[in-house]
């Protein structure tokens, strides 16, 4: 196996792999999150789309890794491995952190390979000129484990496994430190074409910070709102996955 090949399998999964497939939606999961948040997709999705989810250092088979705490190495990292696979039309799609991760990709292969993506999805993330720095990770185990709750993106009884919580905090504090200390850049808008989605009572996301992300591209634009807080794509699954099909031009 090429260096190459190992360094692809470190930070993608392919839950399914689709040989008919017409274009390859790259999933980033968000703070805390890892690729199997993504694999129910795999299977959802329809033949034409290969998913392929980003896992990140510091979690699960890459716990032994340390996590990430910069922005623009972890963009910079992903970029390198997803540059060779262009044998399909790439799109991307984040939530949350992974919202601002897949910008930032998004960002560098435009620039690379001089040529737009097929698609950018936005969830559940202002745009970054409403992007707010925090302290959350300066703060107490306590307190960064009752923002996990706060947020409802995690089982209520993981949770509460003191075991799982010393295992998680070190990647916890790593991406709250990565995306609060994150200052995007400004830059002249992207060709390829962007969605955002949200849910109407995100605390963390206001309709209004997420529907400027109109301003970041040269292409179409759309927002859709769906019933629901900042893991609203959670009960609401089948109708994302539809969106994001018919974005992609798929029957």
């Amino acid at each position: 196996m090429s260096d190459v090949d190992s360094t692809a399998r470190r930070w993608l999964r392919c839950y399914r792999p689709r040989p008919a497939a017409t274009v390859r939606l790259v999933c980033f999961p968000h703070a805390t999150g890892s690729a199997p948040f993504y694999r129910s997709w795999a299977t959802a999705l329809p033949d034409g789309v290969e998913l392929l989810a980003v896992q990140y250092p510091g979690r699960l088979d890459r716990i032994g890794e340390p996590p990430l705490t910069n922005m623009s190495t972890l963009a910079d990292m992903v970029t390198e491995v997803l540059a060779p696979r262009r044998d399909l039309p790439v799109a991307l799609f984040g939530h949350s952190m992974g919202a601002a991760v897949a910008y930032e990709v998004a960002r560098r292969l435009e620039r690379r390979h001089r040529e737009p993506l097929t698609h950018l999805f936005v969830s559940g993330r202002p745009a970054p000129h409403h992007h707010r720095p925090g302290t959350k990770h300066l703060g107490s185990d306590d307190d960064l484990w009752a923002e996990l709750r706060r947020l409802s993106g995690t089982d209520p009884a993981a949770l509460e496994n003191s075991q799982l919580r010393d295992a998680l905090m070190p990647t916890l504090r790593a991406d709250y430190r990565l995306i609060e200390t994150y200052r995007p850049v400004p830059d002249e808008p992207l060709s390829t074409p962007i969605s955002a989605l949200v849910g109407d009572v995100d605390t963390e996301a206001a309709v209004d910070e997420v529907a400027a992300w109109a301003a970041y591209t040269r292409a179409s634009f759309d927002l859709t709102v769906f019933d629901g807080d900042h893991f609203y794509l959670l009960p609401h699954r089948t109708k994302v996955l539809a969106d994001v099909t018919r974005s992609l031009g798929l029957p």
